[in-house]
């Protein structure tokens, strides 16, 4: 059996029937947020306003994820390291997220940043 495709032209009489639907480019469009910047320090601030929260979500699974790995060892003394390991490095993880904001904090102010240093509060 030989299947055909039919085109249909404009115009022709045989259009399919149009209907009406919701406007999905007004719903984006509120849903998504204005990306007009000026200069790169607002690229940044945006960026920065987004990272932070991320890095730490990051950062309580992955302790999470070690923390679980250690309880379900069981006595395995390889398991147990690699669980520890995983823990060891979600903190030092914390430490350099908990520095890189407190730098970024300092920049901005002695830069007179005032766009990122208000960005957390």
């Amino acid at each position: 059996m030989e299947k055909t495709l039919a085109i249909v032209e404009s115009g022709t009489g045989a259009e399919l029937p149009t209907t009406t639907g919701p406007n999905f480019n007004a719903i984006i469009s509120g849903a998504l947020p204005s990306f007009k910047f000026t200069n790169i320090g607002e690229v940044i601030s945006r960026f920065l306003l987004f990272a932070f929260p991320a890095a730490g979500m990051l950062l309580l699974l992955y302790l999470l994820y070690g923390g679980f790995r250690l309880m379900t060892s069981g006595g395995d003394p390889k398991a147990v390291e690699a669980a520890k390991a995983k823990i060891t490095t979600a903190v030092i993880g914390f430490v350099i997220i908990f520095a890189a904001y407190w730098i970024v904090q300092i920049v901005a102010r002695v830069l007179g940043l005032q766009g990122i240093t208000n960005i957390f509060q």
